[in-house]
């Protein structure tokens, strides 16, 4: 079976990489620049051709930096699911910084703790937690 793993490609994946650390926590595990291939061209050269992080516990999300001009659209989301309220909260919060919120973090009619946002860099975040065992 397979294992799904988002990959954003995005304008500045270093700093966009430091952002969802500081937000969700984890680790960069890897970097690769296009400088590491033979013959890439000058421009390319500190430009991020593959990274992995670790955030949020055991989740893996890959980054890069775009060639072409990065377009967002509004047909994907990543969703991550927190066992708890307050971690959920935690992080919708610190992901909205600079970012628009669609949707607060909350009790919702159809049963869970839910949020929706678009964080600064155009990457829209559904944050879940389950109810709290009544």
């Amino acid at each position: 079976m397979g294992t799904l793993k988002p990959y954003i490609i995005s304008e500045d994946a270093r700093a966009q990489s430091e952002f969802y650390l500081q937000a969700l926590g984890g680790e960069i595990m890897s970097v690769s620049t296009h400088g590491e291939l033979p013959g890439a061209p000058n421009e390319l050269k500190d430009k991020v051709m593959h990274m992995c992080l670790a955030i949020a516990g055991e989740n893996f999300l890959f980054m890069a930096d775009a060639i072409e001009p990065v377009t967002h659209g509004t047909d994907l989301a990543l969703t991550i699911a927190y066992p708890t309220e307050a971690e959920a909260a935690e992080a919708f919060a610190k992901l909205a910084v600079g970012g628009t919120v669609k949707h607060p973090i909350e009790m919702q009619p159809f049963g869970i703790y839910y949020g929706e946002l678009t964080d600064k860099f155009g990457v829209i975040w559904m944050i879940t937690a389950e109810p709290k065992a009544e």
